[in-house]
């Protein structure tokens, strides 16, 4: 058993120190703490201090399924994903490319795939993200492929400009070479009219990067070049302006629906109850695109960053946003929906029912705009329909359910 909580910790029974080759020898990871018992065993908890790499390396030390099951494990949670309406995802590039990605090439090619991917490529070799990226700008070919397609470059761009979450933590500032790093590869991807997305947790680091965005810019105008921030949590009026004026736009996420208490903790009410400041970022009329981080910072459950936005609590009931930044009904639904399609650069194919869009559409096992709050947690679907085919089906309409 392994158990990911967050990017902060990661939880293992006996078993998995045996399978996953921890010992009295293991190294330390750089930025991160296996903990020891007495005798120097490990415990079974490996901590992020900061790095959110000593955690993730768990997942990656674990035994792979074989080729197909790893095909029918993707199969079965693209239809979890059907199970509660989702008929889109954008990836934020948290896999391998190319390898990890052959899934979904080869489930495109042979029509398996009941949801949408648009797919952005980050590298995961720090000090050689250049390399990668230059690369992939010759060599991978952006499409317009409903289905499934990469769409870009993202969300980390280079390892030295990325400030993680872990909100047990202090904040962590960008390494000295950050706006340097950032730049060569902006840079690179305007050149080559490679969209793109970056990670930035805090202000401070938007501040930093958004210089760098500026700068590339007043280069050579990128003339409706799509490229946003990620997360943003704590982003200033300042810099919302700046994300507008520079043709940008900012994807939130429901972090902190999850890890809003820590938050809380270290950065008080104050700050917590406009984080992420999202009615200021409707007001100045910058795309917002609303999603979960999934899998492995948040749950996949859309309805649950819904109930966020709309609520403004976490999941164990702690008021965090005022009710200033609360959204209803209908905004957090276009967030959902049309708003993140602009992220993928599909807002005239997908995003509302309407004539020349796709057909995509799910029937909800309740009324969405007139529940309790509480019970937007809840809601999944009784029908899913993807390009006009059913893609998961219950209840009163079981009898279509696809094998």
């Amino acid at each position: 058993v392994l158990i990911m909580h967050y990017y902060d910790t990661a939880l293992l029974n006996r078993a998995a120190v045996r399978v996953l080759g921890y010992n009295r020898d293991t190294p330390q990871p750089q930025g991160g703490e296996i903990v020891r018992d007495q005798r120097g065993d490990p415990t079974g908890i490996i901590l992020a201090k900061p790095s959110m790499y000593a955690v993730l390396e768990t997942v990656r030390r674990a035994p792979e399924l074989n080729y197909p099951d790893r095909l029918n494990s993707m199969r079965q949670f693209m239809r979890e994903l059907n199970r509660l309406g989702i008929t889109s995802v954008g990836d934020g590039g948290t896999q391998v490319y190319p390898g990890d990605y052959r899934l979904m090439e080869e489930l495109a090619r042979s029509k398996h795939m009941s949801v949408r991917v648009a797919c952005s490529l980050f590298s995961f070799k720090p000090g050689r993200e250049m390399e990668d990226f230059g690369d992939w700008v010759k060599s991978v070919k952006l499409s317009d492929d409903p289905l499934y397609r990469i769409q870009g470059a993202g969300e980390i761009l280079t390892f030295s400009a990325f400030d993680s979450a872990n909100f047990l933590l202090p904040r962590p500032d960008l390494r000295p070479t950050a706006e340097a790093d950032f730049a060569k590869i902006v840079r690179l991807l305007a050149e080559h009219r490679w969209p793109f997305r970056f990670h930035a947790t805090y202000d401070e680091s938007i501040t930093r990067l958004l210089g760098v965005v500026d700068q590339v810019n007043r280069e050579g105008p990128w003339n409706g070049l799509r490229w946003f921030v990620d997360h943003a949590e704590t982003i200033t009026p300042r810099n919302i302006e700046r994300v507008k004026a520079l043709g940008g736009g900012i994807a939130i996420q429901d972090r902190l629906a999850f890890q809003g208490e820590a938050f809380l903790n270290r950065y008080g009410a104050k700050v917590a109850e406009s984080a992420p400041p999202v009615a200021e970022m409707l007001k100045a009329g910058v795309p917002v695109g609303a999603g979960t981080d999934a899998t492995r910072v948040s749950s996949y459950n859309p309805w649950i960053s819904l109930y966020w936005l709309v609520s403004g609590k976490t999941v164990g009931g702690t008021q965090m946003f005022s009710r200033a930044n609360c959204l209803d009904r209908m905004q957090a639904l276009r967030r959902y929906t049309v708003g993140s399609a602009w992220f993928s650069g599909d807002e005239k194919l997908k995003g509302s029912l309407e004539p020349g869009k796709f057909a995509d559409l799910a029937v909800l096992s309740a009324d969405y705009f007139a529940i309790p709050e509480q019970e937007i947690k809840r809601l999944e679907s009784l029908l899913t329909i993807m390009d006009g085919k059913v893609v998961h089906a219950k209840g009163p309409y079981a009898s279509v359910m696809p094998p």
